[in-house]
């Protein structure tokens, strides 16, 4: 588990940690949570990470979220819709999702494993979003009754994690850039 940020913050480990050789001006486009895996995107392009983070412009990202339960067709239905959760304090309505129940990917054990418990299943959903309000995918799991358990960030607009291992870096060209862009 590791901060997507550089600087420190308590104990917990941080981008640094691992990526100390690359220039100082890379910033992370977007966060993961601590307790999330998955893409993340490292630049010094601003041009790029605004176009990648401004709301107007509607990057898709999916991401691969194993959930508490056998979620239900109507929960998916709800997830579509857009839900009402959390956001600073205030109830926000989420845009309408891209949610659909899917079987087991194949992905790499997470380190720590996700709490076990025998008698309740679990499953899984792709769920893509044009938004990112903080821990988003987690409140809306959650308020159609399927905490997330697992969270992996599978792709941002056309990118993927396809063929990449955690801890991984590949620094990208501009075919990758133009892939980020398109729609």
């Amino acid at each position: 588990m590791v901060l997507s940020q550089f600087s420190p913050e308590g104990e917990k480990q941080t981008l640094a940690d691992y990526l100390s050789h690359i220039a100082k001006d890379i910033y992370p486009v977007g966060r993961l949570d601590y307790d999330s895996e998955g893409l993340l995107l490292l630049t010094n392009d601003k041009q790029l990470t605004h176009q990648l983070l401004e709301p107007k412009y509607e990057h898709q990202r999916t991401y691969l979220v194993q959930v508490d339960g056998d979620i239900t067709d109507d929960a998916i239905a709800q997830l579509c819709k857009g839900v009402v959760i959390n956001n600073n304090g205030k109830d926000y309505n989420t845009k309408p999702a891209i949610a659909k129940k899917i079987i087991e990917p194949v992905v790499p054990e997470r380190n720590p494993p996700i709490r076990y418990r025998k008698n309740i299943p679990t499953s899984w959903v792709s769920l893509t979003l044009t938004e990112g309000k903080n821990r988003q995918v987690r409140k809306m799991t959650a308020k159609v009754g399927f905490p997330t358990l697992r969270l992996i960030r599978y792709a941002i607009g056309n990118v993927t994690i396809d063929n990449l291992q955690p801890g991984e870096c590949v620094q990208v060209d501009a075919s990758i850039v133009q892939k980020l862009l398109s729609r």
